[in-house]
C-alpha cells in the first residue's frame, strides 16, 4: 500500500508538468509581482486541482462508477476554452497597459525595480509608487485548478478503478496524487517566476516579450486541446 501511495505522489508531481497545466500557471504568473506570489499561484492551482479530484473521484470510487466518455470530452473542451480565455487575458492586459520599469524607493530606503503599466492615454503619475505589495488569496488560480481537476478526473479514475480493489485506498491514492500536484506545481511556478523577475530587472522589452510569449503560448495550447476533443474533430471532419 505504501508503494502505491508513493507512486501516486510521484505521478502527481509529474502531472503538474503537462502542457496545459504549464500554460495555465504561466499565464497566472503574469499577474504576480514576485516569486512568492507566483509560487502561491501554483500551489493554489494544485489545491483547486486536488479538491476537485477528491470530490469527484471520491464519489465515483465509493459508487464504483466512472465518468462517461462524452462528459470527459466536454470537460477537456472546457479546459481548452479556459486556456484561450487566459491567453487572451494576458495579451489584452498588455494592450491596455504600457508595461515599463521604474526604480521604486520605499520610505525605509529600500530600492527596487518594479514593472508598472497604465493606459496609453493616461499620463504617468509618480504617486502610483505608493502601492501595497500584498496580493491576497489567488481565487482565479483556485478556479483554474478546479477546472483542470475536473478534466483530469476521468483518466485518473479509470486507472484507480482498474488497479485498486479498495475504494478508500483509491481515495487515499487520489489525495497523495493531489499533494504531489501541489508540490510539483509550486516548484514549477518558481521556475516560471525566475525569468519573469530576471527580465524585469534588466530590460522592459524582454519583460514584455516574455509576457507576450506566455499569452500566445497559452492560446496555442488551448487551441490544441480544443482541436483534440472528439466533438471538435467531428465538426471539422
Amino acid at each position: 500500500m505504501i508503494s502505491i501511495l508513493v507512486l501516486g505522489l510521484l505521478l502527481g508531481m509529474r502531472h503538474a508538468l503537462e502542457a496545459d497545466h504549464l500554460a495555465a500557471v504561466a499565464s497566472l504568473a503574469t499577474r504576480s509581482r514576485g516569486v512568492p506570489g507566483t509560487v502561491l499561484q501554483g500551489a493554489v492551482w494544485g489545491l483547486g486541482h486536488t479538491l476537485t479530484l477528491l470530490l469527484v473521484g471520491g464519489v465515483c470510487l465509493l459508487l464504483r462508477a466512472a465518468i462517461s466518455e462524452r462528459l470527459a470530452a466536454a470537460l477537456e473542451g472546457a479546459v481548452g476554452v479556459m486556456l484561450l480565455v487566459l491567453g487572451a487575458d494576458v495579451l489584452l492586459r498588455m494592450r491596455r497597459r504600457r508595461i515599463h520599469l521604474h526604480v521604486h524607493r520605499h520610505d525605509d530606503g529600500t530600492v527596487h525595480l518594479h514593472a508598472h503599466g497604465h493606459a496609453p492615454e493616461e499620463a504617468h503619475d509618480r504617486d502610483h509608487h505608493q502601492h501595497a505589495h500584498g496580493e491576497g488569496f489567488p481565487l482565479r488560480a483556485l478556479l483554474v485548478g478546479m477546472v483542470h481537476g475536473l478534466a483530469g478526473s476521468a483518466a485518473l479514475l479509470l486507472v484507480t478503478l482498474t488497479t485498486l480493489s479498495s475504494a478508500w485506498l483509491g481515495v487515499a491514492y487520489i489525495a497523495v496524487f493531489g499533494v504531489g500536484s501541489i508540490a510539483g506545481m509550486a516548484v514549477l511556478a518558481a521556475v516560471i517566476a525566475l525569468p519573469l523577475q530576471g527580465t524585469a530587472r534588466t530590460l522592459t522589452g524582454w519583460y514584455n516579450g516574455l509576457e507576450a510569449a506566455i499569452g500566445s503560448g497559452t492560446l496555442l495550447v488551448g487551441g490544441w486541446v480544443l482541436y483534440n476533443t472528439p466533438w471538435v474533430r467531428s465538426l471539422l471532419s
